[in-house]
């Protein structure tokens, strides 16, 4: 079904004129910003553009004095050719510095570029671990975050545009002062030249920014399938399930309706710009015209035509690239709008108080009556849980898929509030506590753990990033969750880079990177283990010796563990059984087996499989 045309496109022109100029109120904070991330180089390119603002006009005069004097001295009987040469030595020089600061201006923009690509990159990346994983799986949030985050090659362009924009007016000012002192009528004919052609950059910058903007989520689907249909890590399922024409054709309908509107709005563009550009055209040589008449008549000098024409045709030039920046910048203050909106979000600890969390805790977690949906979502995935984890108590969480097990960890990591209900640390509600303070309580894999493709030394210490040149400790880890058998077999061990994405990249087994992830575990010295779907990967006699080490090494900590593994949750403790949100059951395994509901059922299932 084709896409519908955003609402914005359909906005009358003097709507879209508004929001493109009143997103220019973002450029005095971006230039704050500039000048944070490097004072010298801003200072630098500053004085050069001003240097480069004056040039044009002093050059020009200085012209206008050598075709005087030539004259002057073509009609003198005595020829004094000491002024001319001095003029076209002051000419030669002027020349030469202009093109020294052309080269200076470009090499401390593409600097100063370069330094605030990198302090904007990392202001984002500090802004996302700041924001809710609530808020980063919320499809709108982060078509937002995309928006700030690829338009970092465009805030570099805004910059070089915008400080040209200043160098513009102070050029074009000499320039118009010049025309005014000659001849103030060429004024009237350089506005036609300009205003019409300006005006509709203008219109459609502001068409293009709608455009782009309302496409967001479908860019970003047409990335994604750029990206599994072509990498290694798909490769094997594309090939084998035929997928290769599904995902060209998807790609190539939703390109074509982007291209197509795309093309629509580019042929206008182009069309009406050409007619106002011969509006542009006629007005210049209708100034040319007035000028050589002037010179006929004898009221300017042949050096002040030189001038004249000079000063209007860089002029035309000069405010036709204003324009045309100034709707560049525009267009890129939107987009930069995004960017301030995105690192401006509120980040409000919820009822925090900052309470000092306790050294050790005393008597474990309770929930009491948890309730929890997603936002914008009816439909509960916990609905009244209630029950506490001792502390040093070893639990398991067993239930169905989409029981609400991970769930349960995420709200007990505080990843997200309970729409109702309390959860409490030694009887105060966890929400009192510091945040950042009380995820340290906790060492965590999760069944969907990332496999960064970083060194095998990295991989290890992001369990505890501070760590990263204790080799002892590292190594430790990587016994004890047994991937030193897989760093023993790897060309240069613990400094082997893994995946395939840079050099000499090494890619593991779903098992190997399994137990890289589980040393992350161990690399933490956390009052609470989570291990949510640990050893998924592994096969039954190294899932036993995982655990086996697990239940060793975590003895008197608390632990929590989510597995469909039934060999694995019996040597927990107590097993907590959820079914569709709700507490079915909880006890030893064999308070459950005698039980003889879901928990016996699924156990006797599953050992079934093994006969």
């Amino acid at each position: 079904m084709p896409r519908e045309t955003p609402k914005s496109l359909k906005d009358d022109s003097k709507t879209s004129l508004k929001k493109s100029f009143s997103a220019l109120v973002f450029i005095p904070r971006f230039f704050k910003e500039i000048w944070r991330t490097n004072k010298k180089l801003f200072l630098l390119s500053s004085i050069c553009r001003l240097i480069g603002a004056l040039l044009p006009v002093v050059i020009l005069w200085i012209g206008k004095l050598i075709i005087d004097e030539i004259i002057l001295q073509s009609k003198a009987e005595v020829s004094d050719l000491t002024h001319l040469w001095t003029y076209v030595a002051i000419e030669f020089g002027l020349i030469i510095l202009s093109d020294l600061v052309s080269r200076a201006i470009s090499l401390t923009d593409s600097l100063l570029g370069d330094a605030y690509s990198i302090e904007s990159s990392v202001t984002i990346i500090k802004k996302t671990n700041q924001i809710d994983i609530s808020l980063l799986e919320d499809s709108e949030f982060y078509d937002k975050l995309e928006r700030a985050r690829i338009q970092t090659a465009g805030r570099v362009g805004l910059m070089s545009n915008a400080l040209g924009e200043v160098q513009s007016l102070i050029s074009i000012a000499t320039l118009v002062a010049g025309l005014i002192y000659f001849e103030p009528y060429l004024i009237i004919l350089l506005v036609l030249s300009i205003i019409p052609s300006f005006i509709n950059e203008i219109w459609f910058s502001q068409q293009q920014y709608s455009l782009a903007r309302g496409w967001t989520a479908e860019r970003r689907e047409l990335d994604y399938l750029r990206f599994i249909g072509a990498n290694n890590q798909t490769a094997k399922e594309i090939k084998l399930f035929g997928l290769t024409d599904f995902i060209v054709d998807r790609f190539k309908n939703l390109s074509n309706e982007y291209y197509d509107l795309n093309k629509k709005l580019a042929v206008k563009r182009s069309a009406l710009g050409f007619l106002f550009n011969v509006l542009g055209t006629l007005s210049y040589y209708g100034a040319y015209i007035f000028i050589i008449y002037r010179v006929i008549s004898g009221v300017i000098t042949l050096g002040e035509l030189t001038f004249l024409s000079g000063a209007f045709n860089r002029l035309t030039r000069n405010l036709q690239d204003f324009f045309s920046k100034f709707t560049r910048i525009t267009e890129s203050a939107l987009y930069l709008k995004d960017y301030f909106e995105f690192i401006d979000i509120s980040i409000e600890p919820k009822h925090s108080e900052d309470m000092p969390l306790p050294e050790k805790i005393q008597t474990g977690f309770e929930f009491k009556n948890v309730h929890f949906s997603y936002p914008d979502s009816d439909h509960e995935i916990l609905k009244g849980v209630s029950f506490n984890i001792e502390v040093g108590e070893k639990m398991a969480f067993v239930g169905q898929n989409g029981a609400g097990k991970t769930t349960l960890t995420k709200l007990l990591l505080r990843f997200y509030e309970p729409t109702s209900g309390e959860i409490l640390l030694d009887g105060i509600n966890i929400n009192r506590f510091k945040k950042d303070e009380y995820q340290e309580f906790f060492g965590v894999i999760f069944q969907d753990f990332y496999r960064y493709e970083f060194t095998v030394r990295e991989n290890i210490a992001i369990g505890e990033i501070d760590e990263l040149n204790n080799d002892e400790k590292i190594k430790t880890a990587a016994e004890l969750s047994l991937a030193n058998q897989v760093i023993s077999e790897l060309k240069k061990g613990y400094d082997q880079q893994l995946g395939k994405r840079f050099y000499k990249g090494q890619e593991l087994s779903g098992g190997q990177w399994q137990k890289v992830a589980l040393a992350r575990a161990y690399m933490k010295d956390a009052e609470v283990m989570i291990l949510d779907e640990p050893t998924s990967a592994l096969d039954a006699k190294a899932e036993s010796d995982v655990f086996e080490r697990f239940i060793g090494l975590t003895k008197g900590k608390t632990s929590i563990i989510i597995s469909h593994r039934f060999s694995t949750v019996r040597q927990a403790d107590r097993i907590l059984v959820l079914d569709e949100g709700k507490v079915l059951e909880i006890g030893t395994h064999e308070q459950l087996m005698s039980n003889q509901s879901l928990y016996a059922e699924l156990f006797k299932l599953q050992a079934e499989g093994y006969q």
